[in-house]
């Protein structure tokens, strides 16, 4: 017999300030007994791939609740939800292996590896690079509308993959468009009046795409890491650049969940019996971070041995201002000098090797290195030294250029040289003397 659920979302155009974004975008649940609206915290964010904040009656024990408290302890009526009938699970449909292989390749025209190489304020080593690509499975979107953009796969424990997020960046690596590679070649069949392939047709039944972590077939490579769980993919790759690969057992390993509504039981079981560190991203009166600390203190309940802690280093250091911008724990990393996060000290750092040969990807700028000559940066040390050791170092925060910000203005100066003096005439590390030849320029105009 089929019950009607008591409590339903709304029918209609009527929308309210979402809590989580402070969109008109949010559909409120409504009791179909009274025709009044539940409390404003349960409804759906009609903005699924930019919100997605949705709050079920039936799933917080809300619904449990008022039934018992309008029925208390009577014998003669039965405690029991509406519940539908279920239907049997069809098995998950995966994204075939030759499919993404074709995202394997078309590295150097992937703007957001380039921009890790080359535009960044920091740019990181190749090795680096090319690591992180063969860890997460990074590839590249080579045609059509989203071309040059990456793609960020989601592959279970099993290997399976699960889904591939297609992210578009700009120069300053700023998201400019967000996709997924089934739509695309969806959109590309379509649009040709070509069949969907069979494996898509049955693809577009799964009801949901990404269900589990990114990151996740890392897993059983890395058994005794503590995790570190993120948002986005990009803040789990950008984390790993800053604070080392998991090669190292007590390194973190960096897993993503896609959005702010993704953290749930389904997907954390793959971390069961795990320490479990999470970063949520920021939020206008602090929204994101309340929501994950309610749904970790749940999910810890249900996993027997994982231990869940969520970080609230952003809420207690980020200015308002970033709270309202939702920026994430990525955005404060790529300010930094990525060097002065790895463990070494950076003064008695050991001269990089000879770059190696890319066989993965052969970005520009990389071969443009390789092939000029090294030249000893002596005099342009020196001459910045004494530039630098006369003036008065600025105590306040300055913004160099369109994409750097100074902070801390000194241990800019002393790092930017270790690494310079440690690299001397390596052309990889040139940008660190650009970027102290351009502090000497922005301060003497400044006089």
């Amino acid at each position: 017999m089929n019950t009607e659920y008591r409590y339903k979302l709304e029918h209609g155009s009527r929308k309210f300030i979402c809590p989580l974004c402070g969109k008109k975008s949010f559909v409120k649940y409504i009791d179909t007994e009274t025709g009044d609206y539940l409390p404003e915290q349960y409804g759906r964010c009609d903005r699924e791939s930019k919100c997605s904040y949705h709050l079920n009656p039936y799933k917080d024990g809300y619904a449990k609740a008022i039934w018992e408290q309008e029925h208390g302890n009577k014998i003669d009526r039965k405690p029991q939800l509406p519940k539908q009938q279920k239907k049997p699970q069809p098995k998950p449909v995966f994204i075939p292996i030759e499919v993404f292989k074709q995202t394997l390749s078309g590295y150097e025209q992937n703007v957001f590896i380039q921009n890790l190489l080359a535009k960044v304020a920091f740019p990181f080593e190749v090795k680096d690079i090319e690591k992180i690509v063969s860890l997460y499975r990074l590839g590249t979107v080579q045609n059509g509308y989203r071309k040059g953009a990456v793609t960020f796969p989601f592959i279970d424990v099993r290997g399976n993959i699960r889904a591939i997020q297609v992210k578009q960046f700009n120069e300053q690596n700023h998201t400019t468009g967000t996709d997924f590679l089934h739509s695309i070649i969806e959109k590309h069949h379509t649009r040709n009046n070509k069949p969907l392939p069979g494996w898509l047709e049955a693809y577009n039944k799964n009801e949901i795409k990404v269900s589990c972590l990114f990151g996740e077939h890392l897993l059983s490579k890395y058994p005794h890491n503590p995790i570190a769980l993120v948002e986005a993919p990009k803040t789990a790759v950008y984390s790993t650049l800053y604070f080392g690969f998991p090669e190292q057992p007590t390194n973190l390993l960096w897993l993503a969940v896609y959005n702010l509504s993704s953290l749930n039981l389904n997907k954390c079981q793959a971390l069961k019996g795990r320490n479990v560190y999470l970063f949520p991203d920021l939020s206008k009166d602090g929204k994101a971070f309340e929501l994950w600390s309610n749904k970790a203190t749940e999910i810890q309940k249900r996993l027997q041995g994982t231990y869940f802690h969520v970080s609230d280093l952003l809420e207690r250091l980020a200015p308002q201002q970033d709270k309202e911008k939702g920026k994430d724990i990525a955005d404060y990393l790529i300010k930094q000098d990525w060097q002065l996060f790895r463990k070494q000290d950076i003064k008695k750092a050991p001269k990089p090797e000879p770059l190696p040969k890319v066989e993965v990807f052969k970005p520009e700028p990389v071969e443009q290195i390789v092939k000029e000559k090294s030249k000893s940066w002596d005099n342009n040390i020196t001459e910045l030294e004494n530039y630098f050791s006369n003036i008065e170092i600025p105590a306040q925060p300055l913004k160099l250029n369109r994409d750097t910000t100074i902070t801390d203005c000194s241990l800019f100066i002393e790092s930017h040289f270790a690494t310079v003096k440690a690299n001397n005439g390596k052309r990889t590390f040139l940008p660190y003397l650009k970027r102290l030849q351009e502090l000497k320029r922005f301060l003497a105009q400044q006089k």
